[in-house]
């Protein structure tokens, strides 16, 4: 990763002509020539019980595809995984496989060094994506029409096996570009060259799906409204609210939500104009927080701190992410708990208090013992809340622990509506289970509106 920008001093965001501060975000793993992927691919046993599609979230035969790579099919391989998992090309860059199908791989046992499951899906996808080739056909039209609120990773997958299943889709979402999180949520050094929208052109070529951007529940049309015109609905909705830190001065300038901060960057023509400061605080432990931290780090922040209010073990963000985090400069300060943002004569924030914390008792506890570090910027990355006002409250859609509440099948309790993704209970903040939830739904649409017979 490249990263050119000029020096700052302390006290505001990095400024400077934008010809003296270039930012160029490299690829985190460039991808693996033929030779490689052959070399990778003969690595595997093929194993029959295959451990690592059973821990694969969509349930891709990994041992197949990787055999076909390994006989020079990296089309049939990556057709293989498409079958499954239609994103399999961003679960191939940003999937967790390191506590997934690699951390189940019979290699990862035995040696220590499992089979890069991760970088041989990403060799195979590509090879389609790229070429702008769609491996599948529509089936014949049903007449019948299904909407689909929200065009992130669920939503995306169960538009394109809906499609396949010949019905009519229509996908609506809040937001001008669609993608969901893939395109506003994940750092840019994971995802470079637009490849969130390529993988959304390559989705949406199956055809008979109509995207309207732009368009929110709630706001512009309602659950009802959905009910009269189509057949079936689907809510891929994901979380729009914001936990809140709850500690004395979080509203001053200079305190932002991560989140915000990553879809403000990856949407930025030039990287270059997104302030950053030279010292920065980010509060989290998950891949939300190491996201923002490294690519603070990237675009010329000097001291970058992760606090985490628990140990690295609990922290959602894998040891993997973690290292990855220290070798480019970020320091994690564990059991560390915020209580307190200080803010200058100017307003804007000078620095942050935070409590030192322990376990007693199998609670958390603050042990009294406080630290104030000096920062400029505070990024908030403790997540995000479902939002279940635009649902209404006449759609009878009932919810579990503040998400919608859902069978195996994805069904809610309102007749005719399904939902999967982060807005359901249970939901993992994972690409790969959004993407599973929105297969499994389409396919109970399907058998709903054409009479089949559940699995």
């Amino acid at each position: 990763m490249l990263v050119e920008r000029s020096s700052a001093g302390r006290g505001g965001p990095a400024s400077g002509p934008v010809e003296d501060r270039r930012i160029e975000f490299g690829e985190l793993h460039p991808p693996l020539s033929a030779h490689e992927a052959h070399v990778e691919a003969d690595r595997c046993y093929f194993c029959y019980d295959a451990p690592c599609t059973v821990a694969c979230p969509t349930s891709i035969d990994i041992p197949l595809f990787i055999r076909q790579i390994a006989t020079g099919n990296p089309k049939g391989a990556a057709r293989t995984i498409f079958a499954e998992n239609i994103l399999g090309g961003m679960c191939g860059r940003v999937c967790p496989v390191e506590t997934l199908c690699e951390e189940a791989c019979v290699r990862m046992e035995a040696e220590g060094k499992p089979v890069k499951i991760g970088m041989l899906q990403r060799h195979a996808t590509d090879h389609l994506i790229f070429a702008g080739e769609q491996p599948f056909a529509r089936a014949a039209p049903t007449g019948r029409r299904v909407a689909v609120v929200g065009a992130g990773p669920a939503g995306l997958a169960c538009a394109h096996r809906l499609a396949l299943r010949g019905h009519e889709v229509v996908m609506f979402d809040a937001r001008p570009r669609p993608g969901g999180l893939n395109e506003y949520g994940i750092a840019a050094y994971k995802t470079v060259d637009d490849f969130a929208q390529r993988e959304v052109d390559f989705i949406l070529s199956v055809g008979g799906i109509t995207l309207e951007p732009g368009m929110a529940l709630g706001r512009d049309f309602t659950l009802a409204e959905l009910g009269e015109d189509f057949d079936a609905v689907f809510l891929g909705m994901g979380l729009a609210g914001v936990n809140a830190l709850a500690a004395p001065g979080e509203a001053a300038p200079g305190v932002t939500d991560a989140v915000e901060w990553i879809a403000r960057l990856r949407q930025a023509e030039d990287a270059s104009a997104v302030p950053i400061a030279p010292r920065v605080a980010v509060i989290g432990g998950g891949m939300t927080a190491i996201d923002a931290a490294v690519q603070a780090k990237l675009l010329g922040a000097e001291e970058v701190t992760i606090l985490y209010r628990r140990g690295r073990a609990d922290m959602k963000a894998s040891l993997w992410e973690q290292e990855l985090a220290q070798t480019r400069g970020v320091t994690i300060l564990e059991w560390a708990q915020p209580v307190q943002i200080i803010a200058g004569q100017s307003g804007a924030v000078e620095a942050i208090v935070v409590e030192r914390t322990r376990i007693a008792g199998g609670r958390l506890v603050g042990t009294g013992a406080v630290v104030t570090i000096p920062v400029d910027m505070v990024f908030k990355a403790i997540g995000q809340t479902f939002v279940p006002e635009p649902l209404g409250a006449a759609a009878g859609i009932r919810l579990e622990g503040g998400r919608i509440a859902v069978d195996a099948e994805r069904r809610t309790s309102a007749p005719g509506i399904w939902a999967g993704g982060d807005c359901v209970a249970g939901g993992q903040d994972l690409t790969v289970a959004a993407v599973e939830d929105g297969k499994v739904a389409a396919e109970s649409i399907h058998r709903s509106l054409t009479g089949g017979a559940a699995p």
